[in-house]
C-alpha cells in the first residue's frame, strides 16, 4: 500500500467526518447482496501503512471462521485492516463457510497488496446461512485499490444489522485522532468484549501498553452490557494505531479510549432490540469488582426487573430477588444493602413518621418514566464498584425475534 498524504486534523466538536479523521485509514463500502434491500453490506477499513493491533473475541464454542481466522491474523500484534460482512454470520457452516471465509479475506489482500495474515475478517447476522458467494465473488472482481481516505460514517451504516441507528464517536488525544465503530442491538451478553466494534487512531503507542489499555477499557465497557443474556458467536472488538501522528501519554489515552468506548456502549444499549429506555445499574460497596460486575449483570439481566422498568413501574422488589439470586455470594447480607432508584433510596424500609411510602413510590415511577434509569446498589461489604448497562425489555424484542429469518 502506497502512503496515504497527511491530513490537518481540526478540534473535534461534532461528530464530522472531516473535522476528525485519523491519518491514513481508508474504508470500502457496497453491497454484495447478503441481503435483500440493497443497502452497503460489505466493508474494508484498512491502513495504508503498518498498523499495530489489539483485538479480543468471543469465547463461544460455537465461534464462527471469522473469528478463529481473526485470532490468528492478531497474534502477532500487527494487522493491516479488517473486512466485514454484515447479514450473515457465516457461523455453522462447516467447512464450506471456512473456505469462503479465507477465499473473501485472501481476494480483499490481495487487492490490499498486503499479505492474507495481516487482514482480519468478521461477519454478523443469520447463523447457519453460507456466504452468497457468486454476488460476492462479482464484487471482489471489481474491487479496486486505492480507496478513498476516511469513510467511517459509511463503515458505521454498512456494518448494521437489526440496528436501527449506525454508532459512531470521534476524539481527539493531543495530536491524534480516535475513531470508533460499533453494531449490535441483540445476542449481547458479552464474554469477552461484544458485538463487532472497530477502532482507528493515528497515535503510536508501546504495543505491550496498547494491549493493556485496550483490555481493561473493554473489560470497563463492552464487557459490561447486555441486552438479553445471549453471548454471540461473532463478537470481535479491535484496536488499529498506525502511529503516523507520534507518539501520545499513554494515560491520556487510555481516558479517550475509554469515553469513546462507553460512549458506544450506552448507544448499543439504548438502541438495543426493541428497546426504549437505558439501564444504568451502578453497584458499590462489593468485596472486588467480579462481585459488583456479577450482581450488576444479575439485575440488568433480569426479565422482571427489564419489564418493570419498560412500564415504569415502581416494583422495586424486583431488585432485591434478583440480587438475592446471587446464592454462591454468601457475604451479602440483606440488612447491609441499599437499593436507590436515581436518587430516590427505597431499601432498607425506614421505620421513621416521615416517610410516605406513596411519595416514595411516585418518585421512583417519575424517574423510571425518563429514557435512562438508573439503579444504584451498595452492598455494604468492602470498597469495589463495577457499572453494567443494559434496556427494558419489550414487545417489540419479542415479535423482532420472533419474526427474525421470515
Amino acid at each position: 500500500m502506497p502512503d496515504s498524504e497527511d491530513t490537518e486534523n481540526t478540534e473535534n466538536t461534532e461528530n464530522s467526518e472531516e473535522k476528525a479523521t485519523p491519518r491514513g485509514f481508508v474504508v470500502h463500502t457496497a453491497p454484495v447482496g447478503l441481503a435483500d434491500d440493497g443497502r452497503d453490506d460489505f466493508t474494508v477499513l484498512a491502513s495504508t501503512v503498518p498498523a499495530q493491533v489489539s483485538a479480543v473475541f468471543t469465547r463461544s464454542r460455537f465461534a464462527g471462521p471469522s473469528v478463529l481466522l481473526s485470532r490468528d491474523a492478531v497474534a502477532d500484534g500487527r494487522a493491516r485492516g479488517v473486512v466485514v460482512l454484515a447479514r450473515n454470520a457465516n457461523v455453522a457452516t462447516g467447512r464450506e463457510g471456512e473456505t469462503n471465509a479465507r477465499e473473501v479475506r485472501e481476494s480483499v489482500a490481495r487487492t490490499l497488496g498486503v499479505p492474507e495474515g495481516e487482514l482480519l475478517i468478521a461477519s454478523t447476522g443469520v447463523i447457519g446461512r453460507q456466504y452468497p458467494m457468486p454476488q460476492i465473488r462479482e464484487h471482489l472482481k471489481s474491487l479496486s485499490w486505492p480507496f478513498p481516505e476516511g469513510g467511517f460514517d459509511r463503515a458505521a451504516r454498512a456494518i448494521m444489522t437489526t440496528d436501527t441507528r449506525s454508532k459512531e464517536v470521534r476524539l481527539r488525544c493531543g495530536d491524534a485522532t480516535l475513531v470508533g465503530i460499533a453494531k449490535g442491538v441483540g445476542m449481547i451478553e458479552p464474554d469477552m468484549a461484544t458485538l463487532l466494534t472497530f477502532f482507528a487512531t493515528d497515535a503510536r503507542l508501546d504495543p505491550a501498553e496498547q494491549d493493556r489499555i485496550f483490555r481493561r477499557v473493554m473489560d470497563r465497557t463492552f464487557n459490561a452490557v447486555s441486552i438479553d443474556t445471549d453471548t454471540s458467536t461473532s463478537d470481535t472488538a479491535v484496536l488499529f494505531a498506525n502511529g503516523l501522528a507520534g507518539d501520545v501519554d499513554p494515560v491520556a489515552f487510555e481516558s479517550v479510549l475509554y469515553e469513546a468506548a462507553l460512549a458506544l456502549v450506552k448507544d448499543i444499549a439504548s438502541d438495543g432490540e426493541g428497546a426504549s429506555k437505558l439501564i444504568e445499574v451502578q453497584v458499590t460497596g462489593a468485596r472486588d469488582t467480579a462481585q459488583a460486575k456479577r450482581v450488576g449483570k444479575t439485575v440488568v439481566n433480569s426479565p422482571l426487573v427489564k419489564t418493570a422498568v419498560h412500564g415504569s413501574d415502581p416494583n422495586w422488589g424486583r431488585v432485591a430477588m434478583a440480587i438475592g439470586k446471587c446464592s454462591d455470594d454468601t457475604d451479602i447480607d440483606q440488612d447491609a444493602v441499599t437499593i436507590r432508584f436515581g436518587e430516590v433510596e427505597v431499601y432498607p424500609p425506614r421505620a421513621d413518621a416521615d416517610r410516605d411510602e406513596d411519595a416514595l413510590r411516585a418518585a421512583v415511577a417519575e424517574h423510571l418514566q425518563g429514557d435512562e434509569v438508573v439503579i444504584g446498589i451498595d452492598l455494604g461489604i468492602a470498597d469495589e464498584a463495577f457499572t453494567v448497562y443494559g434496556c427494558d425489555l419489550t414487545e417489540g424484542y419479542v415479535r423482532l425475534n420472533s419474526e427474525y429469518t421470515t
